[in-house]
């Protein structure tokens, strides 16, 4: 992996993706919609060993959004066995390397054996050090925000919590994991230019980078692209630019 120009102590704490583009890069071969998940799969592991070597502490992968129920019903099959039986597969290997697996989303709708799967493989990594592995699965923003301010309305009625009382930092406390840093780096294959309800809340000065490969053809060499141009901004999280920088200065494809 060719690490030239990255700085090791600029590195992104927390990158996000959104793993668009495999359903278009199957049917552009002429191939089955869940071939192009299949080989999608293959470039998850990628990514997921780059980040490790490099020290990225968080991951976070968009694997199965709350919309994607939507889909042909053979589509959503396949993507809930493909889901466990890679999660199966690999679960050893992640455990062996530190990665500490982690799930976003509304289990509890999920078939019964993926769910359990998820679960086995979260309590046997929950001790790792390393990477943290967040898989975004049944996975919708607003859900996230919509289930933050249920709990929060529960506390309320059980006399626990003053309406008065509900900030910012009280609703943080209450979505999916609290204890995940905001991403610092969106990534987005596929060339939409939307973030489709991911992480709502979280990104709200996540620099993003959007690409037009589509994830089937991502890989570490383009991983390592996104991050030179990441260190390549100056985040302000709503300050003013340094003197000397014309606003909107920047690189690449981030907004």
């Amino acid at each position: 992996m060719d690490t030239v120009g990255i700085d090791q102590s600029r590195l992104p704490r927390h990158i996000a993706i959104i793993m668009d583009g495999n359903g278009r890069w199957a049917e552009s071969r002429g191939l089955f919609r869940i071939e192009g998940h299949c080989r999608g799969e293959s470039i998850a592991h990628e990514v997921v060993e780059a980040c490790g070597e490099l020290g990225i502490g968080h991951l976070t992968l968009y694997t199965f959004s709350a919309e994607n129920w939507r889909r042909s019903g053979e589509e959503v099959q396949a993507l809930m066995h493909l889901i466990e039986t890679v999660a199966r597969r690999q679960i050893e290997g992640l455990h062996r390397r530190g990665v500490r697996v982690n799930v976003l989303g509304r289990l509890h709708e999920l078939p019964c054996s993926l769910r359990e799967e998820l679960e086995r493989d979260m309590a046997l990594t929950r001790h790792n050090c390393g990477l943290r592995l967040n898989l975004a699965i049944n996975y919708g923003g607003r859900a996230e925000i919509a289930d933050a301010a249920r709990r929060l309305a529960e506390r309320v009625a059980r006399g626990e919590l003053l309406p008065a009382e509900i900030n910012e930092e009280r609703l943080r406390e209450e979505l999916y994991d609290p204890t995940l840093p905001d991403p610092d780096l969106l990534i987005r294959t596929g060339g939409e230019m939307r973030i489709s309800n991911f992480l709502l809340w979280e990104i709200a000065y996540s620099e993003i980078w959007v690409t037009q490969t589509l994830w089937p053809d991502f890989g570490a060499a383009e991983l390592l692209q996104a991050i030179r141009d990441y260190q390549a901004r100056e985040r302000r999280f709503g300050a003013v630019p340094s003197r000397g920088e014309p606003v909107g200065a920047g690189a690449g494809l981030l907004l």
